[in-house]
């Protein structure tokens, strides 16, 4: 059981810290800098460290009265990848529009992993951010928590959180729009009552919304949808590629169309048609939930779905000048790139 906290208006330290948790001042530091397994130290123990320094407000005191009296005008994001256009999109236009406001952006990647998210949280709210938007983060609550025992505010960005307000695209209703195109393209070459094969994703918020988009549709059109349809395997091109051969190993001859999750699993998608010659002389329809300009002269057979990155961040930085309380989330409509 952690001892008494630190007595009022003293400035929180590591060694308060480590009387707090029983553990060693060294100790405290790997964690809280995020190198505590290379140490050899516990997992009980780094949770009962991260806990402390949550509940004693630690990254507060790193920025308080007398190191801290007006806004630093920084503001951070945290982002899972820079390797897609659509978040190297919302890099880009976050950038831009937070110095039309007079703010200095700083924007870290975390690789869609969870530990890296929480430090990046951290570093920056000891930089004195004074907001921090999380985007396509793993655990966006967790994120928030830590920012609220910092004073710091937070806002959510492509996935929603239930803490704080979040900014996020339209995924059923898009997903939908999307799959009633890809059927009505690939209608002469697939077999009838024939469902589109659905790739990509991870089990998030945007997965879980797009998949249903793309039942609803099939369910408009009278089609069902088998399980085995839903390749729901990650992001990762090759991930995707592994998918599609065993399902094609397994089942033999693949639909003759398919609706991709986002361009990176599609990058995985078409090296494998490419390389496994299923398709022959007929390559498959594809509908893609996301937009890269050089996708289109690879084939004429994909439709792209753009999320409007200009309008979520439109969203995004009205919240953040209104300070709203409560956790609303605003959900973009998606454009069909023509």
């Amino acid at each position: 059981m952690a001892k008494e906290s630190k007595a009022p208006g003293r400035r929180m330290t590591i060694y308060d810290l480590a009387t707090l948790s029983g553990a060693s001042p060294t100790a405290v530091s790997s964690v809280l800098n995020g190198t505590w397994k290379k140490r050899r130290i516990s997992v009980a123990l780094a949770e009962r460290i991260t806990r402390i320094a949550d509940e004693q407000g630690y990254a507060l005191n790193m920025q308080a009265s007398g190191l801290r009296r007006d806004k630093s005008h920084l503001i951070g994001m945290i982002v899972p990848k820079y390797d897609n256009r659509y978040f190297g999109s919302i890099v880009e236009k976050f950038e831009s529009m937070a110095r039309d406001r007079g703010l200095f952006p700083i924007v870290t990647c975390t690789q869609r992993d969870s530990e890296l998210e929480i430090q990046a949280a951290r570093a920056m709210i000891a930089h004195q951010v004074d907001c921090l938007i999380a985007t396509g983060a793993t655990d966006p609550d967790r994120i928030t928590e830590i920012c609220a025992a910092a004073g710091v505010r937070s806002l959510n960005l492509d996935l929603p959180g239930r803490l704080a307000p979040s900014v996020i695209s339209d995924n059923r209703g898009g997903a939908n729009a999307l799959t009633q195109r890809i059927l009505a393209a690939s209608a002469g070459d697939r077999v009838p009552g024939q469902p589109l094969l659905y790739v990509g994703g991870r089990p998030d918020h945007n997965t879980t919304e797009r998949i249903q988009g793309f039942r609803d549709a099939h369910s408009e059109a009278g089609i069902a949808v088998d399980d085995t349809m839903i390749l729901a395997t990650g992001y990762a091109p090759e991930k995707a590629e592994r998918a599609l051969g065993e399902l094609a190993a397994k089942h033999g001859k693949l639909p003759a169309a398919m609706f991709v999750s986002s361009t990176i699993p599609l990058e995985g998608v078409i090296r494998w048609i490419k390389a496994s010659g299923h398709f022959g002389d007929c390559p498959p329809h594809i509908g893609c939930f996301d937009w890269d300009p050089l996708v289109s002269v690879l084939t004429e057979n994909i439709i792209m779905l753009r999320q409007d990155v200009p309008g979520m961040l439109q969203e995004l930085f009205k919240m953040i000048d209104s300070e709203p309380a409560d956790a609303r989330v605003i959900e973009v409509p998606t454009l069909f790139q023509e």
